[in-house]
């Protein structure tokens, strides 16, 4: 029995073989694409980046634990083996760390910051009042680990919380929307939308014309998801409107983004290059060993993606 490691960024397979001998000794650790050594012998895989059609040579292949919170990348290899169970990743500081990212967004656009840097350009002294965090409504599109962390974290510090879900969840001091037919209402009260959908067939380009202009006027956009769920056209037009007053954008279409994308230029767009949060070695191979010392003992891994949800 061995376990196959795979990960396209460098000094990860260093990093994780090292952490995987303190907690799982005794364990024969492979890892892509050098020492897979004999295919047939690989019966757990811990994988970062995919590489397609390397699942699907092995043959006695149990069980598939994702590094990353989203698994869309995995899905997307139209020859990953349905028939194995796959875990995504819930690892409490990569949770932290996204939830930290939002809520200093939050806070960015509640204060108005981008007038008083715009102010600071001209040398301008211009204070005004602003709004109680009580008056600030914040939408989380999205309630898995990292989008319920996030509501609850936010609705603390005093904002007025509300979540949208394709299933029902129960977040105290959060106001939940749940289907298709609720997100309406739910973008009618929101004067920041966070995204934090996992990226499916439902939830490709979910952020529209049609859903931006459910917004309040003046609303701001964060998504730190996947670029996908944002139509940028449709998000472009919302922004030169006027309807839209602001956008973070740490996720897109095409990573890196093009030097010649009109999101570095816009004025109203605050581009980061996918850094809301990170699969850290250390909180990720405690949490992926969990899982192998559970196979080992015939069970199953915890957060089992549901293939027809694709989450």
């Amino acid at each position: 029995m061995a376990i196959l490691f795979m990960s396209k960024t460098p000094g990860e397979a260093a990093a994780y073989t090292a952490l995987f001998a303190d907690l799982l000794p005794g364990q024969d650790i492979r890892v892509w694409p050098d020492e897979i050594g004999d295919p047939e012998d690989i019966e757990f895989a811990v994988i970062g980046e995919p590489e397609p059609g390397v699942l699907a040579g092995l043959p006695n292949l149990r069980a598939v634990l994702s590094l990353w919170a989203g698994v869309d990348g995995l899905l997307a290899d139209d020859s990953f083996p349905r028939d194995v169970p796959l875990a995504r990743m819930v690892d409490p500081l990569l949770t932290t760390d996204m939830t930290h990212f939002a809520i200093h967004w939050v806070l960015h656009f509640h204060r108005d910051i981008p007038r008083y840097i715009a102010l600071q350009q001209e040398r301008l002294w211009k204070p005004r009042n602003y709004y109680e965090a009580s008056e600030r409504r914040v939408g989380v599109m999205g309630l898995g680990n990292l989008g319920t962390h996030a509501a609850k974290a936010i609705s603390g510090l005093g904002f007025d919380v509300a979540g949208w879900n394709s299933s029902p969840r129960d977040i105290p001091d959060v106001e939940t929307f749940i289907g298709p037919d609720r997100i309406w209402p739910f973008l009618a009260r929101t004067d920041i939308l966070i995204v934090l959908l996992p990226l499916t067939r439902q939830t490709r380009g979910i952020v529209n014309a049609e859903t931006l202009l459910a917004l309040p006027d003046g609303a701001y956009l964060i998504n730190l998801a996947r670029g996908p769920h944002v139509v940028e056209s449709d998000l472009m037009a919302a922004l030169d409107s006027g309807r839209l007053a602001g956008a973070v954008l740490d996720v897109f279409n095409q990573e890196p983004l093009p030097v010649n994308h009109p999101f570095w230029t816009h004025p109203k767009v605050w581009v980061t290059p996918h850094i809301a949060s990170k699969t850290t070695p250390r909180t990720a191979a405690a949490e992926a060993a969990i899982d192998i010392r559970r196979l080992l003992a015939g069970k199953m891994p915890r957060h089992l993606v549901d293939f027809d949800r694709g989450y």
